[in-house]
């Protein structure tokens, strides 16, 4: 990553924009699908959601910033202002615009809805926690105890929900909760898709006896470092070298055709990986 690019990945400009465009397509989720087919989403707007179903106070909105403010307390204290700020901003974002949107989206199947709805609401989350904030609630409690106890963040969602949605079994209709569950599923696997798919990368390792000319045809064409790793043969306790190369999607054919055009034999080995940091690749990041 250049220094120009990794600048404006970190700016504020940036960041407020995700968290914007996020929070709008959640809000988008949550009134014109969710609300409308009782759905209750995960988290803290799923504790707000299923108060209002059950005694009508003030709306799923409202309730989701008054049960955010011992959050936002306690990222304030255990995590940075900077956190708190874009947080505080996704969650203000999300109220506002959960207030302003007054269309549904006319889905009759309650299935349909479910998936639809839980792709909309993981797409806008995983925007804004592409962003240096998160989207309040229980992504706040998530990143602390991430930080602080190693926790994944998807053990304390998933822990969470499951009571959340256990409460729900005793006050709603069995089949609105497996719906809502359904929901939270895809939910879940479009945040993950958000969050990689700028981020995802190749792993590959290259057995050959022709290591070094083929490092430098990857460094002449594609202008990429590769990593020698020494190695020793199993069968024949013969030392060889191994090269390590770190690549994207885009570039991973032309990897290949330069490793097979050099060594007919070589053994080709690629992993996906989604976590890259340092080096020219992403920058930690710090919240």
């Amino acid at each position: 990553m250049t220094k120009e690019k990794s600048t404006f990945v970190y700016s504020v400009f940036w960041n407020c924009g995700l968290i914007t465009v996020g929070t709008l397509i959640q809000a988008i989720a949550l009134k014109s699908i969710a609300i409308p087919h009782n759905f209750v989403p995960g988290g803290l707007f799923g504790v707000g959601s299923l108060l209002y179903y059950r005694t009508g106070w003030l709306d799923p909105g409202l309730l989701y910033i008054l049960l955010n403010l011992p959050m936002f307390i306690l990222g304030y204290i255990y995590i940075s202002r900077r956190f708190l700020w874009y947080s505080a901003l996704a969650m203000v974002l999300i109220s506002f615009f959960y207030q302003l949107i007054g269309f549904q989206i006319q889905i009759g199947n309650q299935l349909y809805a479910a998936l639809v709805f839980g792709a909309f609401l993981g797409a806008g989350a995983g925007m804004v926690l592409r962003s240096l904030g998160s989207n309040g609630g229980l992504d706040v409690a998530a990143v602390i105890l991430n930080q602080k106890f190693n926790i994944g963040v998807g053990k304390v969602y998933f822990t969470f929900n499951i009571v959340l949605f256990s409460l729900s079994l005793a006050a709603l209709e069995t089949d609105l909760v497996i719906a809502s569950m359904i929901a939270v599923f895809v939910c879940s696997q479009a945040v993950d898709y958000v969050l990689s798919l700028f981020n995802q990368r190749k792993l590959t390792f290259i057995v050959s006896e022709k290591p070094q000319e083929i490092a430098d045809k990857v460094m002449t064409h594609l202008k990429i470092g590769t990593t020698m790793l020494p190695a020793v043969g199993s069968y024949r306790k013969q030392e060889k070298t191994v090269l390590m190369v770190v690549i994207n999607n885009i570039q991973l054919k032309r990897l290949e055709e330069i490793v097979f055009t050099v060594d007919n034999f070589a053994l080709f080995i690629v992993e996906n990986t989604f976590s890259v940091l340092g080096s020219t690749f992403s920058r930690r990041k710090i919240y």
